[in-house]
Parts: structure tokens; sequence; C-alpha cells
């Protein structure tokens, strides 16, 4: 299988959880995408879901496809949230973030009983760090901020350039809660939980695309077929 068929691969997967009656959290992405796209045949075909999405991208995307949708402040909580992710190591750590809705995400995966991530072979990491490390941050004093924000990720044994994320057309990239993005390109994370530590203790910054102890489930598509690994409970 090329890139994009593991990527449908692990989505068509994901189907296996997914039944009539519940609260769906539905992820942003390249892989996220082809998720939304079976649940929208799905529920053409007769499935009766409600669904949360975490970016108004994908919230378009549902919206077309016939997908009821809902909102956190209406239901008490979800039932799973299916998402992708940039980088998954084996103890379903992850990093989140690279469509730029981060925040979105998480706040959708923390209320949701299991979050289950899919995504390709090449996701599938040894060490975090490869891919940047998205961190979301106030417009107001960026500057002071990004300042900061080096100053953390040094505290916390990591160093990297942490550059203000542009759109192709070079301006600032905007997400959908009005927040910029600055990437870290630290290449390796040794410890997740002391990055997270440190940058959540810095002013201005909204959150940060390190995803601990949320994911419980990875289905994860390569080119000997699909893999469903569950997170150790010890």
């Amino acid at each position: 299988m090329d890139v994009e068929a593991q990527k449908r691969a692990a989505a068509a997967r994901a189907l296996d959880f997914v039944y009539s009656g519940m609260r769906l959290g539905l992820g942003t992405g390249s892989t996220a995408r082809y998720f939304v796209d079976l649940v929208g045949e799905r529920v053409r075909a007769g499935l009766d879901l409600v669904a949360v999405p975490t970016s108004e991208a994908t919230r378009a995307q549902a919206a077309a496809l016939g997908i009821a949708l809902t909102t956190l402040d209406d239901v008490a909580a979800l039932d799973i949230t299916v998402d992708g992710a940039d980088e998954i190591a084996p103890d379903l750590t992850l990093i989140k973030g690279g469509g730029g809705a981060l925040l979105q995400e998480k706040i959708v995966a923390a209320a949701s009983a299991r979050m289950i991530v899919i995504a390709d072979a090449s996701k599938w990491v040894s060490t975090l760090g490869r891919f940047p490390l998205p961190i979301e941050i106030a417009p107001f004093g960026a500057t002071a901020t990004q300042r900061a924000v080096d100053a953390a990720l040094r505290a916390a044994g990591c160093s990297g350039p942490a550059v203000l994320r542009k759109t192709r057309d070079g301006k600032t990239f905007v997400t959908d809660g009005g927040h910029w993005i600055v990437d870290a390109h630290l290449q390796r994370i040794a410890d997740p939980p002391r990055i997270a530590a440190q940058l959540c203790g810095v002013p201005g910054v909204i959150g940060h695309g390190l995803f601990i102890d949320l994911a419980q489930t990875a289905i994860v598509a390569g080119a000997d077929g699909v893999r469903v690994i569950e997170r150790s409970r010890s």
C-alpha cells in the first residue's frame, strides 16, 4: 500500500469502533478526512450518531456529508474520538497539531472516554521529536512569549529553533481560535512530560501538541497490513 492507501486502511479499521447512538469526536487532518468520509458513507446507509468536529474544516466536511453535529456545550461527554497524529511513540504519546487544530483536538480528546489515533506507518516512531512540536500562543506579546518558550525548552533539556508558523503566501498562520503557532524543531524529545510542564508554565502559551495519556488505542497501517496497538495500563 502507498501512504494514502495506508491512511484509508487505518481509517476503515477505526469504523469497527463506531456504532449507532454514539457521540463521536471527529479529528482533523489528512488521515482523519478519510475517516470522516467513511462515517458519512455509513450515515447515508442508516448509521445514527452525533459528532463533535475538532476544526472548521472538519465541521464543513461532516456537514456536507450529512453527519449530525453537536458541540461539547450540548453533550456531557463523548464515547470515542478518532483522530490522526503527526508522530506516535510506543507508549502512545503523540505529537499533534500539524494541521493547526491542536487545542480543539486536545479538548475533544480529553472529553472522550476513549481516543483512537489512526495513522500510516511513517507516523510510528521510537522517540518523538523529528516532527516539529506545535505550540499555540496568543498573538499579544508573541515575541516575548516566543523568547520564554525558547527558555522553557532549554530548561527541559531540549533546544532547537522555534519558528512562527507561516502560510504558503508568507502570512502568519492563524488557528480557528485566533491564535498563532510556534513550531519547535527539537529533533528528539526524551521526556515529553517535562517539556509539557515547562510549556504550561509560560504565560501566553495556550497549548502544545504533546498528547500525553490521552490516546488509548492506535491503529497503524503499513505495507504488511493494519496493526491495533493498545496503551499499556502498567
